[in-house]
């Protein structure tokens, strides 16, 4: 059976993760969560806090970007 490839996770360091809430005018509170044990984050280094942006594949787009925050 063929697995399904996760999309890229990378994480933001702390001036590109300022510059992600400064554009969009958000506290980092507001973005979607991911948990520390999520198995997309196995070869990350992440800790509570950390932004993590995933880069999908997108039919339409040809790539899609979502931003996520790493909770316990």
């Amino acid at each position: 059976m063929d697995t399904i490839p996760l999309p890229k996770h990378e994480v933001l360091n702390a001036e590109d993760a300022k510059n992600l809430i400064e554009f969009y005018k958000i506290s980092p509170v507001d973005l979607p969560r991911i948990k520390k044990g999520d198995p997309a984050l196995e070869e990350l280094t992440v800790k509570t806090g950390d932004i993590v942006k995933i880069i999908r594949k997108s039919l339409t787009a040809g790539e899609a970007i979502y931003y996520r925050i790493v909770v316990d």
